[in-house]
Parts: structure tokens; sequence; C-alpha cells
């Protein structure tokens, strides 16, 4: 059964479906075949894989393609529909064997009410007992479909119902975070926040309504890879003093703060596990990745990670290319690295 990872943080702007994109196709590129899901309505990683510009182009396919998003895969369950929710078939990516898209919807959204009144309820009123379990249902199907080996889940930046529901049906999930006072913040809530969703998905578990359901709530119980601290400026290698020190500050507040927390959740790893990542304890950091700067647009141009853009694709010559050229290969061995800790972790999981 495919890993499904969770990438979740309620603050914005960390590059939470910039990095999706790009472990997806790192991890595809080392033999993995990986689905990428667009649980935001807003919609930011479809267009990016499917190189969007613009509402119209995301018209034309929700005309074409009516059944290949991700609120059109839970409509069965949601619309109370005579029929089985079914695997959607994902949009293969260009470029890049064994990695597909499963497209985001943003009308996905309309699903937040009516999934929080039945989480709220659990599922005692019988028409909403089959949502919970619903979207998690849907991923696992298409995942098999698909004969996924990870599932990445690009959330958005909120504490909604349905970001509850695929974090605590994720069987892990990373922090994306910018060395800031705000993403500080974050991992500060994200220690209150979680052990109540910790708490209501204890007693979905248990319900036997939401057990005897048409989409039983699974039984699983997330655990925590790391964080993912990203767009930093660097001097020489290295984050600048001001980067340097919000990054010392999200790593002891992680380390002292939210680590602690997840414990008695049992969300975290075995410490053999985390000792497999050199460096990685106390601090849990999976990466620090800093700040692409031009090659952005470029990776965005060409719906290419910017450690796969070609030479071509770079634009540039002499000088430039070459600099350009350093940088890619340095995003290359910082993402390699990174899905190397994750299928460490990942693996060495099965095991427990």
């Amino acid at each position: 059964m495919a890993q499904r990872i969770a990438l979740f943080s309620h603050k914005g702007g960390v590059s939470k479906t910039t990095t999706t994109f790009h472990v997806g196709w790192m991890l595809a590129s080392k033999g993995h075949r990986v689905v990428l899901v667009d649980a935001d309505p807003q919609c930011n990683l479809t267009g990016l894989v499917l190189g969007f510009k613009g509402e119209n182009a995301f018209e034309k396919f929700y005309q074409t393609e009516s059944d290949r998003n991700i609120r059109a895969g839970l409509t069965p369950a949601f619309e109370s529909q005579p029929r089985a929710i079914e695997a959607v078939e994902c949009v293969p990516v260009n470029e890049c064997e064994g990695l597909f898209l499963l497209p985001g919807h943003i009308r996905l959204a309309e699903y937040e009410v009516t999934l929080g009144i039945a989480q709220e309820l659990s599922g005692s009123i019988q028409t909403l007992q089959n949502l919970p379990g619903a979207l998690p249902y849907l991923l696992d199907v298409t995942a098999e479909k698909h004969s996924a080996d990870f599932v990445l889940v690009d959330m958005n930046p909120s504490l909604s119902s349905i970001n509850q529901n695929l974090l605590m049906t994720s069987d892990f999930f990373t922090v994306p975070a910018s060395p800031d006072y705000f993403s500080v913040m974050a991992v500060e809530s994200l220690s209150t926040v979680l052990p109540r969703w910790h708490a209501w998905s204890k007693r979905a578990k248990s319900n036997p309504i939401l057990q005897s359901a048409t989409y039983p709530y699974p039984d699983k119980n997330p655990k925590f890879l790391g964080t993912i601290i990203q767009r930093y400026r660097p001097r020489k290698g290295s984050p600048t003093e001001g980067f340097q020190k919000w990054i010392d500050t999200l790593n002891e507040r992680v380390a002292t703060q939210f680590v602690p927390t997840l414990a008695p959740l049992k969300m975290l790893l075995p410490q053999t596990t985390y000792k497999q990542v050199p460096g990685l304890l106390p601090h849990f950091c999976l990466a620090q990745i800093a700040d692409f700067n031009t090659l952005i647009a470029k990776s965005q141009e060409h719906q290419t990670p910017v450690f796969a853009l070609t030479n071509a694709q770079l634009g540039h010559v002499g000088t430039v290319l070459a600099e350009d050229q350093r940088k890619r290969q340095e995003f290359y061995r910082v993402f390699e690295e990174l899905v190397e800790h994750i299928t460490v972790l990942t693996d060495d999981a099965n095991g427990i």
C-alpha cells in the first residue's frame, strides 16, 4: 500500500506546493511511483503541473475532463449519489515517468462545512456517517489504481475540517516552514491544535457507526517526519545571520515544544528510526532549502523542478549559465538528500 505523506502548515507562503512538486519528481526519478494530490482549493499545484495560466485554461480542463479531480471523486459520498466512490484517473506529469497528479478543484471547499458537521457529530446522522472515511478511501483507491508507492498531499494553509481529516488519516506528515516569526507561531499553534485533532481521530476510530460505514474511518495515526525549512537567502553557502536566527528559533521550538507534544500521542517514529538519518536529531529538520530566486520563474514556465531544468530551459549563456548550472546542481543535491531521508524514515517505519 502507498505511503501517504501530508505536507501541512497553516502558515501560508512556506512553499508547500513547490516542495510537493519537487519531492514528488525526485521520488519518481528514483524509480518510485508517486501521486501528487492537490487538496488546496486554490489549485496552485494543479496550475503548476499542468502549466495553466489563467482561469480559461482551468475552465477548459474541467469541461473536458470533468471526472479527473478530487472533488468529482468525492461527489458520490458528499452528494448522496447511488454509486460508489471510484479511483480517479490521474494526469501523468509530462517528462517524468511514474509521476501523476490528482487535480484540485476550487469547489472542494463546498464540502468543508458538511465534513465538519459529520466529524463533530461522529456520524450520528445516517446520511453523514460515510463522509469522514470518504476522503482517505478515495486517496487509497486512486493510489492503488496507479500502483503508487507514495502519495504526497498538498494542503491549504488553514485549520479546516478537510485538513484535519487529511492529516489524521495520513501515514506521515512534514511541516514546511520559512525562517520567520509567523512560522515559529505556526509551530507553537500546532502544538495546541494537533492534540485536539488526535483526540477527535481516536474517538472516530472507536466509533462503531463510523467503522460500519460504507467508507470506514481508517485506523491511522500519522508520524512526524520532520520540518523542511526553506526560502532563505544564503551567503557563502549558509543562511545570512538574520535568517539563521529564525532557523535556530524554529529548531528550538520544534525540539522543546512541538516534539514533546507529539510524543504522548504516539505521533513520532522511534528514536532509532530518526537516528538512521545523520544530523536529524534533536531538531527534526529534514532539509534547509535556499530561495530559488530567478530559477523559480523558469521552473514554473517549463513545469519542471529547478533541479531538472535543461540548459536550453535555463536560457542563458556564458557565466550566467555557469552560475545557473551550479545552483541547479546544488538544488539537485539538496532534494536528493531530502528524498533519501524520507525513504529511509518511511521504509524503517514499515517495520514498526
